[in-house]
């Protein structure tokens, strides 16, 4: 099992560190963690009070935004990444750099099962997801960490669009 690292988002070697090591440039980092914040403010959970935000980065340099959805019928409810996944392929965005996400527990929440499963389905396994909490402390794992042995497109003989377009950046 990989070791979890929690590190505060004002510690700038750290950052720089993860940034390095993930493919991102601290300009993004900083811009996924204000933008992410914002998304989880957007959260309606009258229901559990749990907050989320969830923001995508594309290799475009978009960033587009989602937050929790609740319903009183708790298996109608969306989750923040599944909201911001629907709405960066219904707007035409394809090529995933990285996903934030964010919740007001510590330590950071890691996406369900079920948005892993989404996730997988229009991002490379490598895709550095990156989980804040509610004090600005992060952990970063990427996606083939959180769901090893995963099951996507190509395991059905269907080469995603998604990461042909990857390919071509």
């Amino acid at each position: 099992m990989a070791e979890i690292t929690i590190t505060s988002s004002s510690d700038t070697a750290a950052v720089t560190k993860s940034c390095q090591e993930f493919g991102l440039t601290e300009t993004e980092f900083h811009e996924l963690l204000t933008k992410v914040k914002a998304a989880k403010q957007t959260s309606y959970s009258p229901y559990s009070n749990f907050r989320v935000g969830a923001v995508l980065l594309t290799h475009s340099g978009a960033y587009i935004s989602g937050a929790n959805v609740e319903n009183a019928s708790y298996p109608v409810t969306t989750c923040a990444e599944r909201v911001a996944f629907g709405k960066a392929i219904t707007e035409g965005h394809r090529g995933f750099k990285a996903v934030a996400v964010a919740t007001d527990i510590s330590p950071p929440a890691s996406p369900c099962g079920m948005c892993r499963q989404c996730i997988r389905e229009f991002c490379d396994v490598s895709i550095p997801i990156i989980m804040f909490d509610g004090e600005d402390k992060y952990t970063i794992m990427r996606l083939e960490t959180l769901l090893p042995l995963s099951f996507g497109p190509e395991s059905l003989g269907v080469q995603s669009q998604i990461r042909q377009v990857q390919v071509l950046l």
